[in-house]
């Protein structure tokens, strides 16, 4: 059972979806305003916050943003902003998933279960590495669900995490655009290579050297850094 804050000002939605997660037996927060979700997570980080990006006291993608210097929690926008751009800006301010409005509520609870599975799958391993770049030191541990960087902690959402641990797991090998979402992101949709591209990006800016991930036009990425220092 997972805790779920679902934000969203249209009250028959929200209760629809608070509705159906209960009855999966997640224990669900409900909030109309951006207001409350703020005083809510000073006591209790939620498992999965889903969200719309409109409100009377705020933008969700701005209020994403904001917390994503704070926590990592996986985070779902559902909205009727359908655009490529409303997407996309999702993503780059650390949204985990998006769904556009009329949504599936059935399909948004699987996604949520992906969520959580990743999230216990890397509880579960026990590892910690060392990856070398350069004069830069890339730390990962699996298990604690943690990096750093030459000491420093990255805040990395659910999805970053994801897509890291993927590309190291290859050992240098070449990735398709294709095998991150249905390997990282679970799920595969007509111009959604997009998506991919804008989590690189976003990884890439908290890795601080663009250089950790290499782009290999017309296929996909690698993992660039080495398992031994260079001398």
């Amino acid at each position: 059972m997972a805790h779920v804050f679902v934000v969203d000002n249209d009250d028959t939605l929200r209760e629809a979806v608070s509705g159906y997660l209960k009855l999966s037996e997640h224990d669900v927060s409900e909030y109309s305003e951006l207001t409350g979700v703020k005083d809510a997570l000073n006591i209790k980080k939620p498992d999965v916050l889903i969200l719309e990006t409109t409100f009377m006291d705020g933008d969700g993608f701005i209020f994403v943003k904001e917390i994503r210097q704070k926590t990592d929690i996986p985070v779902i926008f559902i909205s009727t902003r359908n655009s490529e751009s409303d997407r996309i800006t999702g993503f780059e301010v650390g949204a985990d998933d998006y769904m556009i409005k009329p949504l599936s509520i059935k399909e948004l609870a699987l996604r949520i279960a992906a969520i959580l599975k990743r999230v216990q799958t890397n509880l579960d391993y026990n590892t910690e590495k060392r990856w070398f770049l350069g004069n830069n030191v890339l730390l990962t541990n699996e298990k604690a669900h943690k990096s750093e960087m030459n000491g420093v902690q990255l805040k990395l959402t659910t999805a970053e995490w994801k897509i890291l641990t993927y590309l190291t797991s290859n050992d240098g090998a070449v990735v398709s655009r294709e095998q991150i979402l249905d390997r990282c992101l679970e799920y595969s949709f007509e111009g959604y290579d997009r998506t991919v591209d804008t989590h690189i990006k976003n990884l890439r800016s908290k890795l601080i050297d663009h250089k950790w991930i290499e782009t290999i036009r017309g296929y996909g990425y690698r993992f660039a850094g080495s398992s031994k220092r260079k001398f």
